[in-house]
């Protein structure tokens, strides 16, 4: 991770640690950076979620893009990954969203996209950085008409759903699903997508009023869902995140079918079709243990990578590979883009599920799930640098490693994205995993919890 950049972009406590100031800074060093070599005036795309905050800063953002002479395009509220497309589309020379995901209203972030629709690669992450920090860094500013002009994208949402449908072989007529958007940017575009898809949809949490987005809804709650689709008796339920580039399902009984399990549905039906490259799926190291039994019994090469679906992307271009994703929900089908995207994952399930003519439960089937345990410790970032040289930690970390052996494993690590520290623990034994997770717990506590 950079000085400013996470895992995904920049975040923050929107008005405190990410500043109206800072955001017009990024803008001014995004513009000057990516324009590098350019001979005509650089075009940005911005599109936001639906926090409070996000139209504050993307007012910042592109205050500080127009005023080293960029041209700005505004999309509204729109998904991360039409961002992503509506870059390419509309021929601009990159891209920038502004959401924190998941995370609560009071959070916000910032993703910057290449022109190619691909998020920055960290060498230019850090140019940006370097002159965000340097405080000596000069900047052009033009004059009368050489200032950057604003424009709006009026059919922004429409070009992107136009998106999505294009890639569904098949109508979704007959089928009868619920939609959480989670009172962000799926609100937009998740509802009509569908409908116009052909399915019977029941739209949750779809009123944004600005401090609502993920509040006991959306991708990281999942209950409501779960019994709306049970008490309905509907196929299934799809959840969406803040800014719609994951999302997670329930099936019929009401069961969560997470990234791993919808990557497995997935890539049997991808490796039937011909169309999984090299017979290969992309993870990360969070990817489920069952995941890997999964891919065993059924011929597929499985390759972990670092937390991140930017991690898992790499990955895919470096090795020509076609599928992978995380088990968050990010999940990337790169014949169709270049991020992850929940609407797109949505519809290529959904399509799955209509052509196979099953219910999910019978599809998910195919992967054993095994027991995992996650505690979330909250860290300042002194906290994080003091995690890796912990003498004590280490130990107590390699010690329960040996105790699991080849029956399951340990990942311990900072998050990139929020302030804290995350101890996962997966094996076969649930109340042994869940003793050895609060065990580690209560050492990085003990030894860190204060810094």
């Amino acid at each position: 991770m950079g000085r400013l950049f996470g895992t995904d972009g920049i975040r923050g406590i929107a008005n405190s640690e990410l500043t109206c100031e800072l955001a017009m800074e990024i803008g001014r060093a995004a513009a000057s950076v990516l324009s590098d070599g350019c001979r005509r005036r650089p075009t940005f795309v911005i599109g936001n979620d639906t926090r409070a905050s996000s139209d504050m800063l993307a007012a910042a953002m592109i205050a500080g893009l127009c005023s080293v002479g960029a041209d700005v395009i505004k999309l509204g509220v729109v998904p991360t990954p039409a961002v992503a497309y509506l870059v390419g589309k509309y021929k601009a020379d990159a891209g920038v969203m502004i959401s924190a995901s998941h995370n609560p209203a009071e959070f916000n972030g910032i993703k910057i996209f290449s022109g190619n629709g691909f998020k920055l690669p960290d060498m230019l992450e850090e140019k940006i950085e370097d002159m965000i920090l340097d405080k000596n860094t000069k900047y052009e500013k033009p004059l009368g008409g050489g200032v950057g002009k604003l424009t709006y994208a009026t059919y922004a949402t429409r070009d992107y759903i136009r998106y999505i449908k294009s890639s569904a072989h098949c109508s979704l007529d007959g089928l009868k699903i619920a939609i959480d958007c989670a009172n962000g940017s799926a609100s937009a575009t998740a509802p009509t997508l569908f409908r116009e898809l052909g399915a019977e949809i029941h739209v949750l949490a779809s009123e944004p009023d600005g401090v609502n987005i993920n509040r006991d809804c959306g991708s990281t709650h999942l209950d409501a869902l779960s019994e709306y689709v049970v008490a309905n008796g509907l196929d299934c339920g799809i959840a969406f995140d803040g800014d719609a580039d994951r999302c997670l399902c329930v099936d019929e009984t009401g069961n969560i079918i997470d990234g791993d399990m919808i990557m497995a549905i997935c890539a049997l039906d991808l490796k039937k079709r011909g169309k999984l490259n090299k017979n290969t799926v992309v993870g990360t190291i969070m990817t489920n243990f069952g995941f890997g039994k999964f891919c065993e019994e059924n011929d597929l090469r499985f390759i972990a990578t670092k937390v991140g679906d930017r991690y898992v992307l790499e990955e895919l271009l470096l090795e020509d590979y076609s599928f992978g994703g995380e088990q968050s929900g990010h999940v990337i089908f790169r014949d169709f883009a270049t991020t992850g995207d929940g609407q797109l994952t949505a519809t290529q399930l959904l399509v799955l599920m209509k052509c196979a003519n099953k219910p999910l439960s019978e599809l998910a089937s195919v992967m054993k799930r095994y027991p995992q345990t996650t505690v979330n410790l909250t860290v300042t970032n002194e906290g994080k640098i003091a995690f890796y040289t912990d003498p004590e930690i280490n130990d107590k970390i390699n010690k329960a490693k040996e105790i699991l052996g080849s029956t399951g494993r340990i990942v311990v690590r900072p998050s990139g994205t929020e302030p804290l520290i995350r101890v996962m623990v997966e094996g076969s034994d649930e109340i042994q995993i869940e003793n050895i997770a609060n065990d580690i717990s209560n050492t990085i506590k003990d030894r860190i919890g204060n810094k």
